[in-house]
């Protein structure tokens, strides 16, 4: 049986290839929304046990614990609102940079090609 992400890729190459060149109007563009969220999950299934292990690693760095990524997500939320996490401490800037590139990476990719280093 074919791995998930090329299933979607395949889904996805033949809706925008095949289908989406003969359609117009309305369901041209949810054609196109539906190819985009194709595209998503298959970023998805590659990419996200990846990404949710460095992020893991990185706030169990960044709070001494070892806790499960939603706990320490909640925790790190917890003490940026308690203030008890300074918002300029440098290890936490780049936990976030590199949170939301990771992010984008799976959302996005294009965006962080063309727009990321004006943000950061």
């Amino acid at each position: 049986m074919p791995e998930m992400p090329k299933l979607l890729q395949a889904a996805a190459d033949y809706l925008e290839n095949q289908l989406l060149p003969t359609l117009n109007g309305y369901h041209r563009f949810q054609t196109r929304v539906c190819v985009n969220v194709l595209r998503i999950l298959q970023r998805q299934a590659e990419q996200r046990a990846l990404l949710e292990e460095t992020e893991r690693t990185r706030l169990r760095e960044l709070l001494q614990s070892t806790e499960s990524l939603e706990l320490l997500n909640k925790t790190l939320a917890s003490r940026i609102d308690d203030g008890s996490l300074p918002l300029d401490m440098p290890t936490l800037v780049e936990h976030l940079q590199a949170t939301l590139q990771d992010t984008l990476a799976i959302n996005n990719p294009k965006w962080i090609a063309e727009n990321i280093k004006k943000v950061l």
